[in-house]
C-alpha cells in the first residue's frame, strides 16, 4: 500500500481517482488547490503526486518546483505537445491525459511505485501468500508453482484487484505489447491459475471483456 496525494480542483474527478486507487489498496489524501498541495506533501510526505496542472491559484508546474524529491504523475486536460514536454522535464515521472481510463491510471501508479521501490512486495488471499520479489507463492504454507508468464499474469490482477481488466489489458501489463498471441491465451493461464491456487471464488470472469481479482 502506498501513499498517494491527489491533487486536482475538479471534485468528481477527485473522488473517482480516489475510490479506483483505494480499491487497488492504496492510502489516498487530496487536495484541490496548489497551497492545499504543498502543505500535504510538507505534513504528509506521501509516496506520490497526481497533480493537475489547472489548478485555481496556481498551475501545477509551479507546485512542482516546491514540491522537493517526491515522485510525481501530471494528470492534466493540457495535451500540448509543449506542455507533455515541459512536464516530463520539470522532473515528473509520467504524464497522462484528461481523459483516461482508470485502469491506466492504476498500470501507470504501479510503474512509478516499482520504480521507487514503494509498490506493495507481499500480498495475502486466503491461505496463498505471494512475494513479489523474491517471486514465490505459497498455498497453506507450501510452494506452488507457477510459470513465468502465470506469475506475471496473476502479478497484474494482485496489484490491480478489485478493478476489472481486459484479456488486452492483461496481455500488454502482463507480457507487453510485443507479446504474439491470442487475448484468449489469457483464459488458459487464468484457469491454471485457479486450480493451482485454489482461487475459483476470488479471479472472477466478466463477461465478454476479461477478469477481476475480487479481495
Amino acid at each position: 500500500m502506498a501513499d498517494i496525494l491527489i491533487v486536482e480542483d475538479e471534485q468528481a474527478i477527485n473522488e473517482l481517482m480516489k475510490r479506483t486507487l483505494a480499491m487497488t489498496g492504496h492510502k489516498c489524501s487530496q487536495a484541490y488547490t496548489g497551497r492545499e498541495a504543498l502543505r500535504a506533501v510538507k505534513k504528509e510526505r506521501p509516496d506520490l503526486v497526481l497533480l493537475d496542472i489547472n489548478l485555481p491559484d496556481m498551475d501545477g508546474f509551479q507546485v512542482m518546483e516546491q514540491i522537493g524529491d517526491v515522485p510525481v504523475i501530471y494528470v492534466t486536460a493540457r495535451d500540448e505537445v509543449t506542455d507533455r514536454v515541459k512536464g516530463l522535464n520539470s522532473g515528473a515521472e509520467d504524464y497522462i491525459v484528461k481523459p483516461f481510463a482508470m485502469e491506466e491510471l492504476v498500470a501507470r501508479v504501479q510503474v512509478v511505485l516499482r520504480r521507487f521501490h514503494r509498490e506493495e512486495k507481499i500480498f495475502a488471499i486466503h491461505d496463498v501468500r505471494v512475494d513479489i520479489e523474491r517471486h514465490k507463492v505459497t498455498k497453506a504454507g507450501a510452494d506452488v508453482e507457477l510459470t513465468n508468464r502465470e506469475f506475471e499474469l496473476f502479478r497484474v490482477l494482485l496489484v490491480n484487484r478489485n478493478i476489472a481488466l481486459s484479456r488486452n489489458q492483461l496481455l500488454d501489463m502482463a507480457w507487453g505489447m510485443d507479446y504474439f498471441g491470442d487475448d484468449r491465451t489469457v483464459d488458459v493461464h487464468i484457469q491454471r491459475i485457479r486450480k493451482k491456487l485454489g482461487l475459483e471464488s476470488y479471479i472472477r470472469t466478466v463477461f465478454k471483456y476479461g477478469y477481476r481479482l475480487e479481495i
